[in-house]
């Protein structure tokens, strides 16, 4: 066991590991019970990786007896859930009294949860065995990439899903603290060590962590966490991420602030983020609002049982002068009326309210309402208070299971958007709003009230529905196709009388006729222009990636250039084309990459470059006779399906038989081929594979297919047109008096009339 120390480990194959890890718990407990024996487990195999053959004082330190290794010399011990609490957890939190606590980690002895006798040995053993076969979890990522973070941040997402509705408050979505790290304008340029982050509803530190990942680990990191179990989650994954300094206190932020100055008064950070529980009917538990000793509630008291504006003013109580701020809270703190609008009103008029975010519905783990990001600011406030800038993208986002979650072009369009200097209007999308319009509104902030995001409405013509044909009004608001694609809409339409048009062609050959216009061609050539010259850009960037460089910066490089490279693309949504990049990354190139990372290009050619790329490359004759039998025996089975005639079937089945034979002998062929090939590629052959034959040949793909999609909406577009005004109203009275007659002929011969 446990011998795969120099391997490099596979993200896609650490997440594997993780979740099979979970099967052995799975049955006498819930998620968000055996999470805890999960994540413990990474913690041990990781602290015990990188601090190993540490020759300098490690800022956790691993007590002799206590480490992963010594974990595994527990395996079928009778008492082994006793041991492990004993040798190993409890001499590790006695080293490391200030950053962890007992009740960080779980009773690995508690037979109600684990099962009794040889039935917990086994379990626990089997559990033990799934981390030893793990690769050094130390040299597991790049510099500056965080692939241990990912792989704690993957099993936080699927516990929060398997923990269904009460459970899920441990775990902030990934994409909405991505959002939340880049609108407050955090970056490496500005921030340093002595730059500070706080969350005073801090949960398992997903945010905070967020906005660390956008300083790049150059700030220091505060906060604060009602359950204590959960604070220990915070406390591990800190330090699962590097953080080892980071501090986590438990107890009630509200009640108890643990995080103070030297004048007593609240500690106050350049930057403040929560995810604070929705509406807290118990927020003013063990305190006395009037009395607050912080002077956080001189805005007003909000209600007993809404505490989201409670917890809004204990973050700006803690933001610096020029400090930047963001909270997620339910739309209701948008519209809510008495001391809640009291509140909303001196927000605003302070100028702290830099900007709204509406959220898509169904996000958070913990609940289906929708919900928005307040952001803050603190500073230029004479400048800005003139206006708030609000964003509706409630519409953006893709079904993850019975969840909603951001994409990755969901996340791109909200920062762009939002960090854009000139704050730019975008219809039923984002608006700057004057302070003069809210106040003529109440301080009502609710976004309906500013951007209409719901699609235009559809104008019925009365000619259209009376006489048929389609109106040339609604070809017109098509001018942007007909604009690109010149030609197409004289192919496409003829008049039927004045203002009206009619198809040319059958519904269903209107996609054809689209795509065969030299219209249409030339502007997929163009989409190809702009790919092609993304390509050459970065091709050689990708061909100077070497062992020890940065996988995730290399891929956001990559990423940027193409969304601006496709940002004045006409009719092409720059969004959708960096979306195919991002799910291609997760998919494969991010894989790929750490590879290279770790081991270099020629380490492991099969796994960059698989099998039919390399086929396909150097021997497509052979490939293509393969594909043709292929195609026939596809063929004889259909025939030998419909085949009626016994003699018939058996004579297709020989032919079957005889050519499958025959495939399989040109398939033995070719795999000594390809593996003759693979002993003989150079690195630079490798490249070639990977960059162009994989890689580029896939995006490239995507691209064309994107080109096409132009087409198809385009097509829907005119079928919805068609459809609307097929039949005019005289011929639909017609049917109707035709079918009233027969209704009535059959109700005569029954007798009923």
């Amino acid at each position: 066991m446990g011998d795969h120390q120099t391997m490099a480990i596979k993200k896609s194959a650490l997440y594997s590991s993780l979740w099979k890890s979970c099967d052995q718990l799975r049955g006498g407990m819930d998620a968000s019970q055996y999470k805890d024996y999960v994540l413990f487990m990474l913690f041990i195999k990781y602290i015990s990786d990188k601090y190993a053959n540490d020759q300098f004082e490690p800022l956790v330190k691993i007590p002799k007896g206590a480490r992963f290794k010594d974990m595994v010399a527990l395996r079928n011990s009778k008492d082994i859930g006793n041991k492990i609490n004993t040798k190993i957890i409890e001499p590790l939190v006695a080293a490391n009294e200030e950053q962890l606590g007992r009740n960080d980690f779980p009773d690995f002895n508690d037979s109600n949860k684990l099962g009794k006798g040889t039935a917990k040995v086994n379990r626990l053993t089997k559990l033990i065995d799934i981390f030893d076969d793990m690769p050094d979890l130390s040299k597991n990522h790049a510099d500056g990439d965080d692939i241990l973070g990912d792989a704690y941040e993957y099993l936080m997402r699927r516990f929060a899903t398997q923990s269904g509705k009460s459970k899920g408050q441990f775990y902030t979505p990934a994409e909405v603290s991505r959002v939340i790290a880049q609108v407050i304008g955090i970056s490496p340029q500005n921030t340093k060590l002595a730059t500070t982050a706080y969350d005073p509803t801090c949960g398992s530190g997903s945010l905070l962590l967020k906005v660390a990942a956008r300083a790049e680990k150059k700030i220091t990191l505060e906060g604060q966490e009602k359950d204590v179990t959960t604070a220990g989650l915070a406390r591990m994954n800190m330090i699962l991420h590097g953080f080892d300094t980071a501090s986590i206190h438990a107890d009630d932020t509200l009640a108890a602030p643990h995080f103070k100055g030297d004048n007593g008064q609240l500690r106050t950070y350049d930057y403040v983020v929560a995810n604070p529980p929705f509406s807290d009917k118990e927020w003013s538990t063990g305190i006395i609002p009037s009395e607050d000793e912080y002077n956080r509630f001189k805005w007003g008291v909000p209600p007993d049982k809404q505490g989201d504006y409670a917890y809004l003013l204990h973050i700006i109580r803690s933001m610096k002068s020029n400090g930047k701020g963001a909270c997620i809270l339910p739309h209701g703190v948008l519209f809510r009326g008495n001391a809640e609008a009291d509140i909303r009103e001196k927000l605003v008029r302070h100028g702290y309210l830099k900007g709204i975010i509406g959220l898509p519905g169904n996000l958070f783990y913990g609940t289906g309402i929708p919900a928005c990001i307040i952001v803050l600011d603190k500073e230029n406030v004479t400048k800005r208070n003139e206006h708030v800038f609000m964003i509706d993208a409630s519409k953006g986002f893709m079904k993850d299971g019975d969840k909603n979650r951001l994409r990755e072009q969901d996340i791109r369009r909200i920062v762009d958007t939002f960090t854009n200097p000139k704050q730019k209007d975008i219809p039923r999308y984002a608006r700057k709003v004057s302070l003069k319009e809210i106040e003529s509104n109440e301080f009502n902030l609710n976004l309906p009230r500013y951007i209409d995001s719901a699609d235009p409405e559809v104008i019925h013509d009365i000619g259209g529905h009376l006489r048929g044909g389609i109106p040339e009004h609604d070809l017109d608001a098509l001018g942007k196709y007909w604009q690109v694609f010149p030609g197409v809409r004289e192919a496409l339409f003829q008049t039927a009388r004045p203002g009206y048009a009619k198809l040319r062609a059958e519904l269903c050959e209107v996609q054809t006729a689209i795509l065969n216009r030299d219209g249409f061609v030339t502007f997929q050539k163009q989409a190809m222009r702009i790919f092609d010259k993304w390509r050459k850009t970065n091709t050689p960037r990708l061909d100077d990636f070497q062992k020890g460089g940065k996988p995730k910066a290399l891929l956001d490089s990559l990423a940027d250039d193409l969304l601006g490279k496709f940002r004045r693309a006409p009719l092409l949504d720059e969004y959708n084309i960096y979306q195919h990049l991002m799910d291609y990354r997760e998919q494969t190139m991010l894989d790929d990459v750490y590879l290279i990372a770790a081991e270099g290009w020629a380490s492991q050619p099969r796994e960059l470059a698989p099998e039919e790329i390399l086929a396909a490359k150097y021997f497509p004759a052979k490939c293509k006779d393969i594909k043709t039998l292929d195609e026939k025996l596809a063929t004889l089975e259909q025939q030998i399906n419909e085949a009626r005639n016994a003699k018939t079937r058996a004579k297709l089945r020989k032919q079957h038989t005889d050519i499958k034979a025959g495939r399989e002998d040109k398939q033995k062929e070719l795999d000594k081929m390809v593996d003759a090939k693979y002993s003989e590629l150079t690195e630079a052959d490798i490249k070639t594979l990977v960059i162009d034959e994989k890689w580029m040949a896939h995006l490239s793909d995507a691209v064309r297919r994107e080109t096409v999609g132009v087409s198809q909406t385009l097509t829907a577009r005119i079928r919805e047109l068609d459809e609307r005004y097929a039949t005019p109203l005289p011929d639909i009275a017609k049917g109707v008096d035709k079918f009233t007659k027969r209704v009535n002929n059959h109700l005569r011969k029954m007798g009923a009339l």
